[in-house]
């Protein structure tokens, strides 16, 4: 159901690319969405099981990300105009965007007081920890990099909807890896949802 919910995500994207960008889509990008917006109603209807807090973080995720890649995007065109190169290279942006990640999360330290966790755990005395947060911390990077670079290439939309296309394995995996028990018309919601982002990537093709 997240992965359904996620494309959400996708629409407010697109509605606010209208009116930050002045960007119109045609009409087989929207009916991709409208199809999305089906699946996810469809798709909570049939949820086997509903939970309202849930659904509410699921729809401020939603929100979040879809202001972060447009915001994102702004910027990016800011920067065309006020620096001399006339844009900000992906290294930059992936390094502005991580430092102003830092004061949160020195916020979040104190406010749970991880500090005394970090210095009592025994894990910080394991190699093989040490091996999976570096290699965990270079995955980080690469997403991170090539996430700019894409944005910087493409749109906001495009963005958002080709990066939709990584829930047709995560669906099926999440299915049988954690046991999730379906029914036909769930699975019937998510399967539309999903042939509606590799539809929007065909219609953005073309």
């Amino acid at each position: 159901m997240v992965t359904v919910l996620k494309n959400v995500t996708n629409v407010i994207t697109a509605v606010g690319e209208m009116y930050m960008f002045n960007k119109q889509h045609d009409n087989r990008v929207w009916a991709s969405l409208f199809i999305m917006i089906i699946s996810a109603i469809s798709g909570g209807i049939t949820d086997l099981s509903f939970n309202a807090i849930g659904y509410t973080w699921q729809f401020i995720n939603c929100f979040l990300t879809a202001s972060y890649s447009l915001t994102l995007r702004r910027v990016m065109d800011t920067a065309k105009q006020v620096t001399k190169s006339g844009e900000l290279n992906e290294f930059s942006m992936v390094l502005l965007n991580n430092t102003l990640s830092l004061p949160l999360g020195l916020l979040l330290i104190f406010v749970f007081n991880e500090v005394d966790y970090l210095s009592q755990t025994p894990l910080l005395r394991l190699p093989t920890f040490w091996v999976v947060m570096t290699f965990s911390g270079f995955l980080g990077l690469a997403i991170s990099f090539t996430s700019m670079w894409f944005l910087h290439q493409t749109g906001a939309t495009t963005y958002s909807l080709v990066g939709s296309l990584n829930k047709i394995p995560l669906s099926i995996a999440g299915i049988f890896l954690f046991k999730v028990p379906t029914s036909l018309e769930n699975s019937a919601s998510i399967f539309f949802g999903l042939l509606a982002g590799v539809l929007f990537a065909r219609a953005k093709m073309r």
